[in-house]
Parts: structure tokens; sequence; C-alpha cells
């Protein structure tokens, strides 16, 4: 029986290897929630810990503050490719593949991603040695807080390869359910990071005084310790799946690509819709700069807790698709779709009523404390709308359907980026008007990822059914 023909209903597991309770029938709120939870805390405290690092780069100054808010865009890029986007893919291919009953290919997609991790890494090593002076000068950086970026960004962009492999092996475990070690591995690295960090920047003990390179310093130690810790458990006895060197095959390759590389598409349009709003913003000036990296940085915020969320959307969706049950995966989308939504909202309105309680954790200059405040009484009001085309998004990586997704997020970018930044460079338009672009972009994008849901963006409920053995024979 091919799984074309295959009836609605669980599948029978991989052998030796245990889908999770509750994936393919139960509750799924709770399911949901188990699997969301320890990869939720664990992004929330390492979103702090990089809140906590600019507390301490405040005290070298304002041009240091504003130094790390032109390089922030571009290191959530990566960030965001490798655990969102190229990541996505791994979860969504390793799920289906279980949820399919392939467990020596889900083995064999480890190994693809391990690869695929090198591979990107020394090119966003080579990205941003090239390109990172001439970026972020086109962002407004100049005198010492181009210094304070190019420094950074020299220094954090040299691990780049133990952050993608951090990135893509901690999604293939999530993708077949294992959340625990990769939130243990991350959680151990924190640890280290949050020490390592001020010691390196202002020479504690028997550490050199770096200032702003160390940071970006601390970042690498922490990717290269987890990235280590990671490749250990895959390689024990510990691992149901292993990591292990396999010949490299196209078409588990083009399994993870054919979701990883239009979901890093969406990733790049976040992030150059962040790099637009930005450059606009330096044409006011440091402290506009900064003030706006500070408040921006609460838009970053949201997407640890919907990420969390969205791993284990990826991983139940996955699954269900892989088994055939088309029904229970759009019920799994919707139900994530719900709660992201009433998580991103209630910080947004909070953030909205009482922005300097965040503004004035870094800075209490008056131009920044006011810059910052305006930014997230205008645009935070919408983090609702983005939680919601998040959820959304992560879910269609696990159906392998986030074209619509993407498409959503092309418009974003265009309100935000493209339009915003000509109002401000062509028009004279003021802080003011940029925001409110960039808050009706945020809402258009959360609109159209659910009207194409519901417009049925993944199609009737047979064609849920492909990509699995015949998909891989080709």
């Amino acid at each position: 029986m091919t799984a074309l023909s295959r009836r609605e209903g669980p599948a029978a597991p991989a052998p030796g290897y245990k889908v999770p309770s509750g994936v393919l029938a139960g509750p799924i709120a709770p399911t949901m929630l188990r699997l969301a939870v320890p990869t939720t805390l664990v992004l929330v405290v390492q979103t702090l810990v990089g809140v906590a690092e600019t507390w301490f780069v405040g005290f070298l100054g304002t041009e240091a503050l504003a130094g790390v808010a032109l390089v922030f865009p571009v290191l959530m890029l990566m960030q965001m490719m490798a655990n969102g986007g190229i990541g996505g893919g791994v979860s969504s291919a390793v799920a289906r593949a279980l949820g399919a009953e392939r467990r020596d290919d889900a083995e064999a997609l480890i190994w693809h991603a391990f690869v695929l991790a090198c591979a990107f890494g020394i090119l966003f090593t080579a990205a941003a040695l090239l390109a990172g002076p001439a970026l972020y000068r086109a962002m407004g950086g100049e005198g010492p807080a181009l210094t304070a970026a190019l420094t950074y960004s020299g220094a954090v962009f040299a691990g780049s390869i133990p952050l993608w492999v951090t990135a893509l092996l901690s999604s293939a475990l999530r993708g077949a359910g294992n959340v625990t070690v990769p939130a243990q591995a991350i959680s151990a690295g924190t640890v280290i990071l949050i020490l390592l960090s001020p010691a390196l920047i202002f020479g504690w003990g028997p550490f050199p005084r770096l200032g702003i390179a160390g940071g970006g310093i601390a970042v690498v130690v922490y990717y290269a310790c987890v990235a280590l810790a990671l490749i250990l458990y895959l390689r024990s006895t510990r691992s149901l799946l292993k990591l292990r060197i396999v010949p490299l095959r196209a078409a588990l390759f083009k399994d993870i690509m054919s979701v990883g590389l239009l979901s890093a598409v969406g990733t790049v349009q976040v992030n150059l819709t962040v790099t637009f709003v930005t450059a606009a913003v330096g044409r006011f000036g440091a402290d506009a700069i900064a003030g706006y990296g500070i408040a921006s940085r609460l838009d970053y915020l949201q997407i640890p807790l919907v990420f969390g969320l969205g791993t284990a959307m990826v991983t139940m969706v996955g699954h269900n698709i892989g088994a055939g049950q088309g029904a229970r995966a759009r019920r799994v989308a919707w139900i994530g779709a719900a709660l992201a939504f009433g998580m991103t909202e209630s910080i947004g309105l909070a953030a909205a009523i009482f922005p300097q309680g965040w503004i004035g954790l870094f800075s209490d200059d008056p131009q920044v404390l006011a810059m910052g405040s305006l930014y997230l009484r205008t645009v935070a009001p919408v983090y609702g709308a983005v939680g919601l085309g998040l959820a959304l998004y992560f879910a269609s990586q696990g159906a392998k359907r986030v074209l619509f997704p993407v498409l959503a997020g092309t418009v974003r970018m265009i309100l935000a980026a493209f339009v915003g930044w000509s109002a401000v460079a062509w028009f004279g338009a003021g802080l003011s008007t940029l925001f409110q672009v960039t808050a009706l972009a945020a809402v258009s994008y959360g609109f159209l990822t659910a009207a194409a849901m519901i417009g049925g963006a993944w199609g009737r409920q047979s064609a849920y059914r492909p990509l699995v053995r015949e998909s891989l024979a080709e």
C-alpha cells in the first residue's frame, strides 16, 4: 500500500524509535506545550542573556550601543536563518521521515544537516568580513559607532560554524521530539556566556579587558561548547538517532532545502526589514539608533517565545503529515497560532503602556528614552499579528507548505523596508511615520498568513500525504 492510498490514522513508529506521546493522537494543546516549554524557557533565558550583554555594553557608552545595534540585525539574520530557516527544514524533514517510518533516512538527515552547517558557517564568516564595513556604513554607522560595529562583528562572526552546527543539530533532535537535550546543552552554555561576557568586556580577574570585542568572543566560545556537547550526545549510546558519516544523497539535501531555502528567504525578509528600518532611523543620529536598537530587541524577544512553540508545531505537524493525518496537522496549526497570538499580544500591550520600563533598563539618556518609547507605543500593540503569522509559518514548515507565509513576509518587507525607508529618505517623513508604516506591515503579515491558511494554502487533505518514500526515490 502506498502513502497516497494509506488511510488516516496513526502510523506505526519507525523501528527503535518511539513517537512522543500525544503527537499522533490525543489532546493537542497539552502535547504542544509539553514539547514547547523546555525550548521556550531556554530560548527566553538565552535572549535575556543577550539583553544582559547589551546592558554590559551600555557601560561602554552610547556609541558602543549604537555599534551593537548596527550588527544586531545581521547577527539575528544568521541566527534566524540557522534556527528557523534551514533549521526548520531539518526539523521538518526529520519529523516527516519518522512519521513515515523512515528511520534510516532520519539518521542520514542528521549528517546532511551537519554538512550544511559547516557550509553555511563558512559562507557567513566570509560575507561578514567582506561586506560588513559597507553594510554598516549604509545603515548609518560612522565614526566611533562604526568602529564599534566592525570590532563586534569581526569577533562574533568568527564563530559562525559552531553557531550553525548548534542550530541544525538542535533542530534535528527537536524534529524527532527530543527537546530535552538541546535545552540542557543550551542552558549549560548560557551559564558560560553570562560569566564570560562581562569578564572579557571589562577585564575581570585573569581575563584581559577587550571591550566590545569581548562580548563577541564570549558568544563564539558559548556556541563552540554547545556544538561540541550536541555532537558528543549524538555519537553516544544514549541517543536513539545517531550522527554518523553516510554517503551524501541529493534527495536528502533536497528534502531539507525544499523547506529550508524558502524559509531562509523568509528570515532574510525579516532581517532586511529590520536593516532598512535601522538605516532609516540612522538618519536621525546615534541617539535614535540606540533607542530603536534597544526597543526593537523586544521585537526579537517574541521570536524565542514563538520559536519554542513553533518547533513543537513543526514536530507535530511533520509527524502527522508523514503519517497521513492532514486534518490533525491543520488543527495543530490553528491551536498553536492562537497560543502564539495570546502570548505576543500580551507582551506588546504591556510594552506600549510602560515603554520606559524596558528602555530604562539600558539607558537613562532622555533622547534614547524618547526614541525607544515612540517605537514601542506605535509598534508593540500589533505584536500579536506577528506572533500569529510566525506560528502559522512554523506549522507550514512541518507541512512542507511555506510559500504563502513567505509571500506574506514579502508584503511586510515591501511596506516596512521599502515604503518606510523611502518615506524617510525621499519624502522627509519623521520617525513617527516610519514606525506607523512598520506597524501596518506587521498587521498585514499576520492577516495575509492567516487568510492563506483559511483559503487552503495547504491544499486538500489528500495533498497532505506526499513526500514519503516516493519523493526520496526520485
